[in-house]
């Protein structure tokens, strides 16, 4: 088999078609970074008249600091939460609507929808549905005996950012579960099937570590949008509160950076949270990857 191998006239061409995106890469995403490395390590004062430069010491007050400890033990749990329950409600209907043949283009421009909408007016909506004094969620649940009240309890605090941010991402999912279900070979289901292997029984030893690829992709693009990307959807619910049950690390970047204007120690933060989605994919590539089946 021979490989073939694009030559371009001019050896300046394939800098020239890279440049744009380079350049994009470095402005927007290289030299923000830098900054906040150069940041991490110095202290300065709210106006910005001096800087010192105080090597460790943000990093050593950030691990010192409960707070920052509680935010990390939220970001785990509400990771985990966002991750499983987007992508379990995601192949649950992208399993539905590849069993449709008519109307399966329908249905899947009606999920699609809410991946257009912006996490501050997703937030919004799912504020609205849980507010305790004029959403419908909280009237249904008063019906069954439970009492929702968000502003004051933490654990209805982050089942409701949960569910808001799952409720965002379930429509990136879908589009990935449909794309993969398509793809499986309807002659393996077939011959199983055949054999007396039941709807279960298929999907589990056919289906699903056909799609363990799309999986294995998903699992890290959920980790890294429940870690960078919710910070929208946290603001315009609970803001964090109440008490900090729901202060992920990313909205504590804001909170620390831009509300109480301690620089040095927001860019540490924005550093660890770099270094710990960076060693999460590592971690996923290295041992993860390995029970993928491609």
């Amino acid at each position: 088999m021979q490989s073939k191998r694009t030559i371009f006239p001019n050896k300046l061409l394939p800098y020239a078609l890279l440049a744009p995106q380079l350049i994009i890469t470095i402005i927007f995403f290289l030299w923000p970074a830098a900054q906040a490395v150069k940041s991490s390590f110095e202290r300065e004062d709210p106006f910005g008249f001096r800087t010192t430069f105080i090597w460790f010491q943000n990093y050593t007050r950030l691990f010192a600091e409960p707070g920052y400890l509680n935010a990390m033990g939220r970001s785990a749990l509400f990771a985990i939460g966002v991750t499983a329950l987007s992508m379990g409600v995601a192949l649950l209907l992208a399993i539905c609507v590849n069993r449709l043949l008519r109307s399966g283009k329908f249905y899947t421009t009606l999920l699609v929808w809410p991946y257009a909408v912006a996490p501050v007016v997703a937030g919004i909506l799912w504020w609205f549905m849980f507010n305790p004094t004029i959403g419908i969620v909280p009237y249904l649940l008063d019906a069954f005996g439970y009492r929702w009240n968000h502003r004051v309890n933490g654990n209805d605090a982050m089942i409701l950012v949960i569910i808001a941010a799952s409720w965002k991402q379930i429509s990136y999912n879908f589009l990935f579960f449909v794309a993969g279900l398509q793809s499986v070979p309807k002659s393996l289901v077939e011959a199983a099937a055949m054999d007396g292997a039941g709807p279960f029984k298929r999907f589990w030893t056919i289906v699903f570590p056909l799609l363990s690829p799309t999986t294995f992709f998903l699992m890290i693009v959920n980790i890294n949008y429940a870690m960078f990307d919710t910070f929208g959807i946290i603001d315009g619910t609970t803001g964090g509160g109440p008490a900090g049950s729901t202060t992920t690390l990313v909205y504590k970047v804001y909170a620390d950076g831009f509300l109480g204007l301690n620089i040095g120690s927001s860019s540490a933060q924005s550093v660890i949270l770099m270094l710990i989605v960076i060693i999460l994919t590592v971690v996923q590539f290295r041992w993860v990857e390995r029970r993928v089946q491609y």
